[in-house]
């Protein structure tokens, strides 16, 4: 089943954040994608990144930004 079939895509999904700068600007179509912890680097010194996803992808985690009852 495709995205487009059932709506879902990470822009529309609660844990899909908006990237955007200390400037408050948004980084075009990225996001950061909350779901799972960050992922760590391979640098010992290097710190955990959210992974950067489009808002039009979509994945098998996707939840709506409201759940009934909510």
């Amino acid at each position: 089943m495709a995205s487009q079939d059932t709506g879902a895509a990470c822009r529309t999904c609660r844990y899909y954040d908006t990237h955007k700068l200390n400037a408050g600007s948004p980084q075009g179509d990225e996001g950061l994608c909350r779901f799972n912890p960050p992922v760590s680097q391979p640098e010992p010194q290097g710190h955990g990144l959210w992974p950067v996803v489009s808002a039009s992808d979509w994945c098998g985690h996707y939840s709506p930004e409201m759940m009934a009852g909510e």
